[in-house]
């Protein structure tokens, strides 16, 4: 897949939120997925980078916002995709990885041109992540049974924008490093 790095958006994560209710039962269903996705990434080599909300914690580090999510009730849904000691973090504010984050930065340095987006929540931060990527000139796939969402029909047109308006690949995540 050329020069490409696995995105993982806000995946780390205490569910302490509007709309986690809402959001539990898609994420239960895409841990899975995303622990296979992880696994295969990194057997290949491929750069896995967090990009992660900080939940308005300004002081925090990304191993903080690890240990908070961890201590807390869904710490089930955290615990098997933990970055690993290669893995990279960026933490962010706001809802696309790019804005106000040195992503651009770090991708141009690593010499990506494709994102793997996965992680949550398919109709907010996945796309407007992925229209950012898409006016910075990067390739855009979005394993569609590795994101997840609050409202499936607001998911499925969020695909749907993805691939149409974006050129963004959306496939199942087993054909990626198969």
């Amino acid at each position: 897949m050329g020069n490409t790095a696995l995105i993982v958006i806000d995946m780390i994560n205490t569910y302490d939120h509007e709309d986690a209710e809402l959001l539990i039962p898609s994420v239960e269903s895409v841990v899975p997925v995303l622990t296979g996705l992880l696994r295969r990434a990194r057997q290949r080599e491929v750069p896995v980078i967090y990009v992660n909300d900080n939940f308005g914690e300004w002081r925090s580090h990304h191993g903080e916002i690890l240990d908070k999510a961890l201590s807390g009730p869904h710490a089930h849904l955290v615990d098997p995709l933990r970055p690993d000691d290669s893995s990279l973090f960026v933490v962010k504010a706001r809802h696309s990885i790019f804005y106000e984050t040195p992503l651009t930065y770090l991708v141009h340095q690593l010499g990506i041109d494709r994102l793997v987006l996965c992680g949550q929540v398919t109709e907010q931060c996945v796309l407007y992540s992925a229209l950012d990527a898409h006016i910075r000139h990067l390739d855009v796939v979005v394993p569609r049974d590795a994101v997840a969402h609050i409202h499936a029909d607001l998911a499925d047109a969020a695909l749907r924008m993805m691939q149409r308006n974006m050129g963004a690949r959306v496939c199942d995540s087993r054909e990626l490093w198969a």
